[in-house]
């Protein structure tokens, strides 16, 4: 039985500040609307995003994914005809929709829908509403209103594809959601449990309450790396991708990249994959020389395999010489190329140990790292 969401993208949601439409803005890390298609990505068939013909950036993005764009109306209910329209060839027997503005729906709240849809033709989450009611003015009290039988209504709201379709077709007029139009065709709607996390976002305040929600949600994982390497015979040396001139060279099994081992470690670390040694281990003849970036390639690619992303990186090289500050730019250039990571969240820095130790006496450079991945 196929399934599909449409996620209504198209207002211009102007309660939640000046700018840009707040689908658009940045919420932990990430786009709103980026997390509320997240959300359904792996539960339906098919997602349709409406979107307002203004939005010309998110047609190009979206236009060579697997979602299907629709565009928007001048109003909520028009927009979510032209998304009901767009799945008109695609079988679909099961529908939902939801605000794009409602980006902390949890995987419990779809599913339930959608197993619901299996013994009513609509069914709609909502909460019970605990708190007194007021009319006012605005300024004062004008009277009470009795709260029994009241329901905060949510999304997404679930319908039999065709009976939505026609509810809709019949329907004249604007419409708060979709709620009101399948009760207007004389549609039952069944009520599910609602949940508190699941806001919409409206006002600027919510942004903050909604990135607590996602925060806590989040899989954030540090990762440390260390490593040493001694100096040998050699006329340079390769730190963190970059070849720097040098009286003497770093000895190792591989190209003694001790600023790419020490990140590279660092995202094992944080994945609990252990080091470099576990996954290429010295005793194997292939890898004596090396180049460090098939390491840190490799350990990027576990993360993403793993589901999570890098969000940045810190590494500091403890070394006399060579001086690395001038050269620190090239470093971030370069390990941004191999990670993939933007510039502004890869950091290379150094210091040196005051003349003591081994890398105080010149005998080798030293490499610290910490990373942070993160899991939506």
């Amino acid at each position: 039985m196929k399934t599909a969401a449409i996620i209504v993208a198209a207002g211009r949601g102007r309660r939640a500040g000046d700018g840009t439409p707040k689908q658009w803005r940045i919420l932990a890390g990430r786009r709103v609307a980026d997390w509320t298609i997240e959300r359904f990505t792996d539960l339906v068939d098919h997602i349709v995003l409406v979107l307002s013909p203004d939005d010309e950036s998110a047609w190009h993005e979206f236009r060579d994914s697997d979602i299907i764009l629709a565009a928007g109306g001048d109003d909520r209910a028009n927009s979510v005809r032209s998304g009901l329209h767009a799945l008109s060839d695609k079988g679909v027997q099961r529908v939902l929709i939801h605000d794009v503005a409602r980006p902390c729906v949890g995987p419990d709240t779809i599913t339930n829908i959608l197993s619901s849809l299996e013994t009513h033709i609509a069914v709609a989450p909502g909460l019970a509403v605990t708190d007194a009611l007021w009319t006012g003015d605005g300024s004062v009290v004008t009277g009470v209103q009795d709260r029994t039988g009241l329901y905060a209504a949510q999304t997404p709201q679930g319908f039999h594809y065709d009976a939505i379709v026609s509810a809709h077709a019949s329907h004249s007029g604007s419409a708060a959601d979709d709620v009101e139009v399948a009760r207007a065709a004389g549609l039952e709607v069944a009520i599910l449990p609602g949940d508190l996390d699941n806001i919409k976002i409206t006002y600027p305040e919510d942004f903050a309450r909604a990135e607590q929600i996602l925060g806590a949600a989040m899989d954030v994982r540090l990762g440390n790396g260390f490593d040493v390497h001694r100096f040998g015979d050699g006329d340079h040396v390769v730190l963190c991708g970059v070849k720097l001139p040098h009286d003497r060279g770093l000895q190792g099994h591989s190209d003694a990249d001790v600023g790419m081992h020490a990140v590279t470690d660092a995202i094992y670390g944080a994945l609990a994959q252990g080091d470099i040694g576990r996954h290429f281990p010295p005793s194997d003849t292939q890898w004596k020389g090396a180049a460090s970036e098939i390491f840190l390639r490799h350990a990027v690619e576990l993360a993403g395999q793993m589901g999570f992303r890098l969000s940045n990186v810190d590494c500091t090289l403890v070394c006399e010489y060579p001086k690395i500050g001038p050269h620190a730019p090239e470093m971030q250039k370069e390990m941004s190329r191999i990670m993939g990571l933007e510039l502004d969240k890869i950091s290379i820095k150094a210091t040196t140990s005051e003349r003591l130790g081994f890398t105080g006496r010149g005998e080798g450079i030293a490499a610290l790292a910490t990373v942070c991945v993160v899991k939506p």
